[in-house]
């Protein structure tokens, strides 16, 4: 089995009796020998990894772990590497079936699972011999931890001397204003037996967390369990506060002293994503990702700059200190609780269930269908953004305060392109409303076209709409009446998700475009529907009179390509059932 990322756009399709298109990836090979000791850790595979192969590598690729070294690395360790690769753009990560993962079966009641796996292992391991696209192979016996950041994954130091000769060059804090364990990535049973055992030799050594420490569990059984077995306790006593079972800081749900985010500031967590403005909605925060490990580490010192390695903390008594390696467990030796029971099952049959919305409701808005293609090319559309560097779906969508109006598209649409950074000028969410050409928000910009059935486009660097699968950083942009988004590359789940809300997302033939196309320009785009295989042919009306004429690809399938023409994958869906309701 696989797991492929999507947005929720595909997983209704899916549901629905649609079938889920994915390209024919290429395979990346990742041979890992020997075996983590010390202070590395999973995590810092593919913190190693994003350094390597960067947030773009693997994008369109399956990214298999093989060799002896893969052997050695738990179940929940495998899960963080493969979870974080969706930060290197990779369509999935797989590795082998082997021991650890029979163990993680059984340990969680699904004993059938792994019975049935362990008879049929050779087929779930990779062949000898296996060919791959790229091959890159890392010791774990010599891998060191590192710190990745800030505003990117794949930033990557090492600890102690690496990050803080980057810190130097680049002025960035030393002093760590919060430190963050857990979310959805970094909270497994071994992840916190490993950062409670470094807490409790620190507290027996009377040390405490020099700065805010926050720990949020991944689930409720996790909570319980650690709970039961002292873990949380062991936090606890050097300071750490714990949060509810939630993405918690890591999307954004955060309310931290504006003291603190009105200046430079720096901060470390063992989260996947640590994009600027994603955790606390400041662009003086720095965030850095690293190992819990290495965060309980930091946050003991309270500062960027140390190595746990090497390095010592002064006791409360002058002694020096060197912290000891962290040592966990693979998996509870009592099992798993599993805490509060918090499953609420859907009724039988919702066909009777009616929604009813409150139409003076801020939080919720019931969604009226997209238009239909009209059927004509986009002509002189002005552009009304164009990203400078990284254009993220947290720039495009923030999420944080923000979150409180997912269901409500006209108020959330409030947030569209707030973070972007104005390729003309460096401004931050702001740009020219061609129709009165006053500076504005993009928002508001986004607001005036609409309301003025005025089509637009956006233009994006590379790798546009990295980050999370959330569809509103596509369904904003449509709300208001965009048509194209071009870029030189996209990420892949964003780019499904703007053409399941009917834009048509286009990747320049020549990356030189990007740099011709002005702040007063309009592009028209011909040939409209795309034609599967085939480039879009369009051009830049330049102010002066000059056109540019350019070309662009597209990866429209023919079933995308219904999407576009119906106005949404989601209006094909309710024509279908529709007709199967007849």
């Amino acid at each position: 089995m696989i797991a492929i990322g999507v947005g929720g756009a595909d997983a209704v399709d899916v549901m629905t009796g649609f079938p889920f298109n994915v390209r024919w990836p290429k395979v990346i090979g990742i041979k890992l020998t020997g075996s983590l000791s010390g202070w590395s850790s999973p995590k810092d595979v593919i913190l190693e990894v994003a350094r390597v192969l960067t947030v773009e590598g693997g994008t369109g690729a399956v990214i298999e772990y093989f060799g002896d070294g893969a052997d050695t690395i738990s179940a929940t360790g495998k899960a963080t590497i493969c979870n974080m690769g969706a930060e290197i753009g990779a369509t999935c990560s797989v590795f082998g079936y082997d021991v650890q993962m029979s163990n993680y079966l059984r340990a969680t009641d699904r004993t059938e699972i792994a019975a049935a796996a362990d008879k049929v292992t050779e087929h779930l391991r990779p062949d000898d011999g296996a060919l791959y696209d790229k091959m890159i192979e890392i010791d774990l016996s010599s891998l060191k931890p590192l710190i990745n950041g800030p505003h990117t994954p794949d930033l990557a130091h090492r600890v102690g001397e690496g990050v803080a000769k980057a810190a130097a060059e680049n002025n960035w804090p030393l002093e760590i204003s919060s430190a963050l364990i857990g979310s959805c990535t970094n909270s497994s049973y071994e992840d916190i037996t490993r950062a409670a055992s470094v807490a409790r030799f620190a507290a027996s050594k009377g040390l405490k967390a020099k700065t805010e420490l926050l720990i949020t569990p991944g689930s409720e059984q996790i909570r319980a369990t650690i709970e039961r077995d002292g873990l949380l306790a062991d936090l606890e006593a050097i300071g750490a506060t714990v949060l509810a079972n939630a993405c918690g800081p890591c999307i954004g749900q955060w309310d931290r002293s504006k003291e603190i985010t009105q200046k430079s500031n720096t901060i470390v967590s063992s989260f996947n994503r640590n994009f600027p403005k994603r955790n606390d909605g400041s662009a003086n925060t720095l965030s850095f990702v690293t190992s819990p490990d290495t965060v309980i580490a930091l946050a003991l010192a309270g500062r960027l700059d140390f190595d746990p390695i090497t390095d010592t903390i002064t006791a409360p008594d002058g002694s020096q200190v060197s912290l000891a390696a962290p040592l966990g467990e693979v998996l509870p030796k009592n099992g798993y609780d599993a805490g509060a029971e918090t499953f609420i099952a859907p009724p039988a049959d919702g066909s009777a269930i009616e929604v009813v919305v409150d139409p003076t409701s801020e939080r919720l808005q019931l969604l009226e269908p997209f238009e239909k293609w009209d059927g004509n090319d986009f002509i002189y559309m002005p552009v009304l953004m164009k990203a400078k560097g990284k254009c993220t779906t947290d720039h495009i969508s923030a999420a944080g305060p923000w979150l409180k109006f997912r269901g409500h598209l006209e108020n959330i649409s409030g947030n569209l392109f707030i973070g972007a950074i104005n390729a003309y000028n460096d401004k931050v969410g702001e740009g020219i409303d061609r129709i009165d050409d006053e500076t504005r928000s993009y928002p508001e910009i986004a607001r005036h076209y609409g309301d003025n059935n005025k089509q637009w486009c956006a233009i994006g660097d590379q790798n546009y709409g990295e980050g999370s699968s959330r569809e509103h950083a596509a369904m904003e942009p449509r709300f208001r009446g965009a048509c194209a988004i071009f870029a030189r590359s996209f990420a892949r789940i964003h780019e499904t998700n703007l053409k399941k809300q009917g834009i048509v997302p286009l990747t320049f033939v020549d990356p030189k475009i990007y740099d011709l196309i002005g702040e007063y320009d309009t592009i028209s785009v011909r040939e409209m529907p795309p034609v599967p295989d085939k480039t879009v042919r369009c051009i830049i009306h330049k102010r002066g009179g000059e056109d540019i004429e350019f070309q662009a690809m597209h990866t429209f399938s023919p079933e995308q390509v219904k999407w576009f023409i119906a106005g949404s994958a989601l209006n094909v869906v309710r024509e279908k059932v529709k007709k199967s309701k007849k």
